[in-house]
């Protein structure tokens, strides 16, 4: 099969496109022919020796990748929710193993579900790690309940776009942090309050929320303390937040870090199925392009999702 292969930890130069054995699925595994592979920055993180390197099962030849869409084209042993044939999407082998820029992956069932029917692969692809991070950090971290306020940094960025749809939906009154340029688009998936912040500093204009979502870090995370109302929570996926800073402020805080769970996949499926939840997908580009790929996702400003095509 064709793949994205590194040989060793490095930067964008490490990158190899080249042939690789088509894995076998093992007991509880699926083969998937993978029409689309999600990019995250953990991906390029990783591929540098930082993000979850550490965690790998066996790095090397390491084939980046856990966001996939794709069909399923053969079953392992005590596989029988799934069978050949059927579309699928998911985030797969994490952290442990990646696999997704290939036109092939085995990975344990439980870390698939159906695809949703309103979703291209490409959107499919885009969905799964975005979404869980950002259901996980809005509902099981911070507990986030209709009629509360949440502020979104990022809003427009790939947990960003997802993460205001679910608070949406959750029933918040959502604010998200943006450029100019991507008001409308904002607008569009039903946040009630954009601040640009080219032009406002945030904490200048919003006070008193119950949630902050942090997707930048840094100088945006030690800003945010003072926005939060008494008792109130920020949720951090860039960063872990200070503790001391967290007390001082009589707040909470807690770093997110995404994990597979099968039920939440699910619940976030159906979502895009009733046409609750979309996936923008700011660019798909062939395998062939994984370099540029990973450049774009460095920038930080790209809209949505970015996703490689594998067919």
């Amino acid at each position: 099969m064709k793949a994205v292969r590194i040989h060793e930890f490095g930067g964008l130069d490490s990158l190899r496109v080249e042939d690789a054995p088509t894995p076998e699925p093992r007991d509880g595994e699926v083969l998937v022919r993978i029409h689309a592979a999600g990019i995250n920055p953990v991906d390029w993180k990783t591929c540098a020796g930082e993000g979850v390197a550490s965690r790998l099962e066996d790095p090397f030849p390491f084939i980046p990748g856990w966001d996939v869409s794709g069909v399923v084209e053969g079953l392992g042993a005590g596989v029988a929710d799934f069978q050949a044939g059927d579309a699928v999407c998911g985030m797969v082998r994490w952290h442990w193993g990646g696999g997704g820029y290939a036109q092939y992956v085995a990975a344990p069932a439980a870390d698939l579900v159906a695809k949703p029917h309103t979703l291209d692969d490409s959107q499919a692809a885009g969905l799964p790690l975005a979404a869980l991070t950002a259901w996980q950090a809005l509902f099981d971290t911070a507990g986030l309940q209709a009629g509360q306020t949440v502020l979104i940094h990022a809003a427009a960025g790939g947990v960003g776009h997802l993460a205001v749809q679910l608070a949406t939906w959750q029933g918040a009154q959502v604010i998200g942090t943006a450029s100019a340029r991507n008001q409308g688009f904002l607008r569009e998936l039903g946040i009630h309050r954009i601040i640009d912040y080219n032009e406002t500093r945030f904490e200048e204009a919003t006070k008193d929320v119950d949630v902050v979502l942090d997707c930048v870090g840094g100088e945006v995370q030690e800003r945010s303390w003072g926005v939060l109302k008494p008792g109130g929570m920020l949720a951090s996926i860039r960063g872990r937040p200070d503790a001391e800073q967290a007390d001082a402020h009589g707040v909470r805080a807690q770093h997110v870090s995404v994990r597979t769970e099968q039920a939440h996949l699910r619940a976030i499926a159906d979502l895009a199925n009733e046409g609750r939840l979309r996936v923008h997908i700011h660019e798909t580009l062939p395998l062939d392009e994984v370099r540029k790929a990973h450049e774009m996702s460095k920038t930080g400003h790209t809209r949505g999702k970015l996703v490689l095509r594998a067919v």
